[in-house]
């Protein structure tokens, strides 16, 4: 982790469809993130993120890059009332994640041998120090070993529930 930039490598038991479906299909995120998205996956189409009852769009959350089982990249979500409400999240808490840029999140997809997959995670644009950076940085390590576990097992981490009902990144879900 830089002071602006989180860089997560890992190493999956899987081939590099598997992976592409775990990032890509409502089935796999719900099941280690506890969220999904709507979109095509078109670059420039938008995205949704679907969390806890709560959608959040937003015109500037949008697929960047998408070549499936290689590379996928969009921005990082907006902090509405709807989404904190429905993870908890206190409204001084999303008034300074709201005040932060928007991030980007890149994640390349790369085959070793015939069923091994390196998948590296790169979440980008934060504000040094911010909020955020410290947030994900406490997450993505859960999240991604989930994903790996989820598809080398069949199911996510255990604590990955208790992840979520914490709220992203790993803040208390009554912190104001």
């Amino acid at each position: 982790m830089s002071d602006s930039a989180i860089t997560y490598t890992l190493y999956i038991q899987a081939d590099p469809y598997r992976v592409w479906q775990a990032l890509t299909e409502p089935a796999f995120t719900r099941r280690y993130w506890g969220l999904s998205f709507e979109t095509d996956w078109a670059v420039g189409s938008p995205m949704a993120w679907v969390e806890r009852g709560a959608r959040t769009s937003d015109p500037a959350q949008v697929v960047l890059d998408c070549i499936p089982n290689r590379r996928l990249s969009y921005t990082w979500h907006t902090f509405t009332p709807q989404w904190a409400a429905s993870v908890g999240v206190g409204e001084e808490l999303r008034a300074e994640l709201e005040k932060e840029p928007r991030t980007k999140v890149t994640y390349e997809i790369e085959p070793i041998g015939d069923t091994l997959t390196r998948l590296t995670i790169l979440h980008e644009d934060f504000v040094p120090g911010g909020t955020l950076i410290g947030m994900c940085g406490r997450a993505w390590p859960m999240l991604a070993s989930s994903l790996k576990t989820l598809l080398e097992t069949g199911a996510p981490l255990p604590d990955a529930e208790r992840e979520r009902e914490q709220g992203p990144g790993g803040y208390e879900a009554n912190e104001s």
